[in-house]
């Protein structure tokens, strides 16, 4: 059974890009949901979710901006494979989110994407592969 992908905003500020991912993993007929969960803002929340997920996602899509936590926290707390895709909000245009993203501790891996909307749509091709569905 192929499970489906979870897109995980930070914020509705991310809409833009969580549609990006969505409309790519349509193409592909792949099943996904979206949530919008905050590292800042919705701690127990996310750590909730990330308890959960396995029971029902083979990958997540972290979205995230400016100090771009979300992904790194995700990936600390599941073994689910996790894409993060840095936004392009904020006075550095996604270039700390790119590098939050990127540099992550030994042992807590996340594939990053580039910035922005190619990015987003290259994180829900990555999730196809993972799936073996392109």
């Amino acid at each position: 059974m192929i499970k489906k992908v979870a897109i995980i905003q930070g914020s509705k500020s991310d809409d833009n890009l969580g549609d990006n991912c969505a409309e790519v993993l349509s193409k592909y007929n792949i099943s996904f949901d979206r949530f919008i969960i905050s590292a800042h803002r919705d701690p127990e929340e996310l750590a909730q979710f990330c308890k959960s997920a396995g029971d029902g996602y083979g990958i997540i899509i972290a979205i995230a901006g400016l100090s771009a936590a979300l992904p790194g926290v995700i990936a600390s707390q599941t073994t689910i494979p996790v894409i993060g895709v840095p936004a392009d909000h904020g006075p550095l245009k996604g270039i700390d989110a790119l590098l939050a993203i990127a540099q992550m501790p030994s042992g807590i891996p996340v594939a990053c994407m580039g910035i922005g909307r190619s990015g987003a749509k290259n994180a829900a091709h990555l999730a196809a592969r993972i799936l073996n569905k392109t």
